[in-house]
């Protein structure tokens, strides 16, 4: 499978009103049940769900259609539902866009002023047109493209809210984008991107201290 049809297969929309026939839809691929649970998960999180209606609403403002809700905000809410734990608190949640247009770190403070101003909550946004100078790599041409890059498989994912084009009741979609498959989410893996070097993964995993929190993690790499 190419990269870019990777991409295309670990994307996916939920709409409310049309669950059943996109989780239908989704069976060969092995995702539905993931997608409802993940679905479900969220519904259930009022914090997470006026994060998410947020962003959306000053992104469209800005008129910036790529970005993602991203990391920990998705990853942890999937971790503690598996371990049937109370929903971490939100230290912080990482929002990342893709915008070419002079990107700075002025702009990603504007963008999170923006968002103080509707929810005081912490966010931190991150223009990734210029993450790849802080990480050393070619430049990201989107946000996919990003994530892609970063070094646990499981911290690859990030959910947004998109206008509903249907013609349904719903006024939002769900679009979930996971770089590597929800399936090393839900397994309860912890794993390397092979695009990264082992020393960083090992690093990460030591600082963030997900196997002492997380007690039924692996790590498969």
């Amino acid at each position: 499978m190419t990269r870019r049809n990777q991409t295309l297969f670990n994307q996916h929309q939920l709409n409310p009103p049309l669950l059943n026939q996109v989780a239908i839809d989704q069976l060969q691929h092995g995702q539905a049940k993931p997608l409802f649970l993940l679905w479900q998960w969220l519904q259930q999180d009022e914090l997470r769900m006026a994060a998410l209606m947020t962003c959306q609403k000053v992104m469209q403002q800005q008129g910036i259609t790529d970005w993602l809700i991203s990391a920990g905000f998705i990853r942890n809410l999937i971790w503690d539902n598996l371990h049937s734990m109370t929903s971490q608190p939100l230290n912080d949640i990482d929002v990342i866009y893709w915008c070419d247009n002079t990107p700075s770190s002025a702009e990603d403070q504007a963008i999170e002023a923006l968002l103080v101003e509707q929810i005081a909550l912490p966010w931190s946004a991150k223009n990734q047109a210029r993450m790849h100078l802080r990480n050393g790599d070619m430049p990201y041409s989107s946000c996919v493209d990003a994530m892609s890059f970063w070094p646990e498989k499981q911290t690859a994912i990030g959910v947004k809210l998109v206008p509903s084009d249907d013609h349904t009741i719903a006024e939002f979609q769900l679009h979930v984008t996971s770089v590597f498959g929800l399936g090393c989410l839900f397994d309860l893996s912890l794993s390397r991107n092979p695009k990264r070097d082992k020393a960083i993964f090992n690093h990460r995993v030591s600082q963030k201290g997900w196997l002492m929190h997380y007690c039924k993690l692996s790590v498969t790499d």
